[in-house]
């Protein structure tokens, strides 16, 4: 199941980009070519960034490849090794339950209440933001996997 999340993670990343990068050309051919910029390419490019990033993270923990200082399970023996891992992968999921599952539910709540939209696509901000906690549940399903394997 995991290397189906991981394909299915990585073609929505390389999807999420193309669209980018055809979204940056189209301004450029705008403001430069035709003398008058599109009115909604700059808020989408801010938009695709945030999913970019956020599901990148997501995409990069679940390959573990994130950024980690290894000093210290490097000095150590290896069943240290594997306590050191089980505590970081359990405050990793302790955290990003309360910052991103949580925090990004509640924040896609109060816009989706409050009706915001963004100024020039009229979007729901609520669908903008509903990659935080889509990419919360990513990350602890993730490293609950890996505590998984790491205890078993």
């Amino acid at each position: 199941m995991r290397a189906t999340i991981d394909r299915i993670l990585g073609k929505t990343l390389v999807f999420i980009m193309s669209v980018m990068v055809i979204n940056v050309l189209w301004q450029v051919f705008t403001r430069f070519v035709t003398g008058n910029p599109s009115s909604f390419t700059d808020e989408l490019a801010r938009y695709l960034m945030i999913w970019i990033g956020v599901l990148g993270a997501a995409y990069v923990s679940g390959r573990n490849l994130h950024v980690a200082i290894d000093i210290l399970p490097a000095r150590s023996t290896k069943r240290r090794q594997k306590v050191l891992k089980a505590i970081v992968y359990s405050l990793i999921i302790l955290f990003v339950l309360f910052a991103f599952v949580i925090g990004g539910s509640r924040l896609v709540y109060i816009s989706y209440v409050l009706g915001q939209q963004s100024p020039a696509l009229q979007l729901p901000l609520a669908v903008v933001y509903m990659i935080i906690p889509i990419s919360g549940l990513l990350i602890m399903y993730y490293k609950i996997s890996d505590l998984k394997k790491l205890l078993s």
